[in-house]
C-alpha cells in the first residue's frame, strides 16, 4: 500500500454518484490505497432543537447513503474510510483530500450544462476552481451524448 495516499470520493445520491463510485473503487484498487468516501452536508443551523433534528436526519441519511458504497468497495477488496462532514461538499472534499493526501478527488456529474454549473455552483465546478489536487469528474452513465 502506498504510504499516506488515498483516493477521495465525493459521494451522495446524485445520478452520477454510482458511476463515480465504480471509478474511484477501480482507482483505489489499482493504486492499492484506501478510498475515502466523503459526504459533506452543512446543517441549516448549529444551535437549538432544529439543529439537533437536522443532525440526526443527516446522520441517518449518511448511513443509508454510505452503507451500499462501503459494501461495494469492500467487495472489491478496497479499504474504505467514511467521513461525514458538517460543511458544504467542495470544502469538505478539499479538507479530506489534504488530510488523507489524496492522489485525486473523484466526483460524479450529471446532465448539468457548464453554464448552469458555473452559475449555480456545482461541486465539480467549484473543485476545479479551488483544488490544488487533480479532480476527476465522472459523467453519469445515462448522460445525454
Amino acid at each position: 500500500m502506498a504510504s499516506g495516499k488515498s483516493i477521495v470520493l465525493g459521494y451522495d445520491r446524485s445520478p452520477g454518484a454510482r458511476r463515480a463510485l465504480d471509478i474511484a473503487i477501480e482507482l483505489a484498487g489499482s493504486f492499492d490505497v484506501p478510498l475515502v468516501l466523503v459526504h459533506g452536508v452543512a446543517p441549516p443551523s448549529s444551535v437549538g432543537e432544529e439543529a439537533g433534528q437536522a443532525r440526526a436526519a443527516i446522520d441517518d441519511m449518511d448511513e443509508r447513503i454510505a452503507a451500499p458504497a462501503v459494501a461495494a468497495a469492500e467487495a472489491a477488496g478496497v479499504s474504505v474510510v467514511v467521513e461525514v462532514v458538517d460543511s458544504r461538499p467542495a470544502p469538505a472534499l478539499i479538507a479530506a483530500a489534504e488530510e488523507h493526501d489524496a492522489l485525486v478527488i473523484v466526483v460524479g456529474t450529471w446532465n448539468e450544462s457548464p453554464l448552469r454549473g458555473a452559475l449555480l455552483g456545482s461541486v465539480s465546478h467549484k473543485l476545479l476552481q479551488i483544488s490544488n489536487r487533480p479532480v476527476l469528474c465522472v459523467p453519469s452513465a445515462d448522460r445525454d451524448a
